[in-house]
């Protein structure tokens, strides 16, 4: 059976929420997509920048995960088990070992050993789940990176345009353009609107409560979790291209 549609949304926010509070709390670290650190280890040859290491350290960190993620999926795929409970649940596990280290141990210096522990396992979170929605979720785009998604909904809005304009002329293709765009916009809409909704949450969030406030995308986490172990969902046996 197909993911429904709010999963993913639920996912972009989560992402949303989880980066605004990282960014507060490690140094402006983005632990949802790792654009940023590329900028930052170039910017860094030149000009010194705190939380330079963790920053760093968020490009193989981030891809390390969505490789473990990856075999993971798998290994579990054919041993008969359906991955998308097992994913969630690893991603929940390892925001909450995030949680307790920045509440045991306060995230003052950028270069201390637990900020840095604690960034590698935001980060991992956010690699696995980005990960799992592109192996588990077909058709389904990114929960963690806005600005590919941004250009899609960009693409969409004008092949809708185009598409309503030649409708209104009677033309069959035009009238196909604008359906296709439109239902592709249905699936996109939502996760831009609940990243939005995360970013916002997740930064009154922190300000007014601290780390302790990730205990909202804990709960939800492991409610999809839950969730995904009542249903019978069948990824593809191998990435989409």
């Amino acid at each position: 059976m197909p993911v429904p549609r709010i999963v993913p949304a639920l996912l972009s926010f989560t992402a949303g929420f989880v980066d605004a509070c990282t960014f507060l709390a490690l140094f402006g670290l983005y632990v949802a997509q790792v654009t940023g650190s590329f900028v930052v280890f170039g910017a860094g040859l030149v000009a010194h920048e705190e939380g330079f290491i963790i920053k760093v350290l968020a490009i193989p960190m981030f891809f390390a995960a969505g490789v473990f993620a990856t075999i993971f999926a798998e290994v579990l795929r054919r041993r008969g088990h359906a991955p998308l409970p097992y994913a969630l649940a690893f991603e929940c596990a390892l925001l909450a070992g995030f949680l307790v280290l920045g509440l045991t141990a306060p995230m003052r210096d950028a270069n201390a050993p637990a900020t840095v522990l604690a960034a590698m396992l935001g980060l991992s979170a956010m690699g696995v789940q980005s990960a799992l929605v592109r192996l588990l979720m077909p058709g389904a785009a990114s929960t963690n990176v806005m600005t590919t998604n941004t250009t899609l909904f960009a693409i969409d809005t004008g092949e809708l345009l185009l598409g309503w304009h030649g409708k209104r002329r009677g033309d069959v293709e035009s009238a196909a353009q604008f359906a296709a765009a439109r239902e592709r916009l249905r699936h996109l809409i939502p996760l831009g609107i609940g990243f939005f909704l995360g970013t916002a949450v997740g930064a009154v969030a922190y300000v007014m409560f601290g780390l302790v406030c990730l205990v909202v995308v804990l709960v939800l986490l492991v409610g999809l979790a839950l969730w995904a172990a009542q249903g019978e969902f069948t990824p593809p046996s191998r990435p989409l291209p």
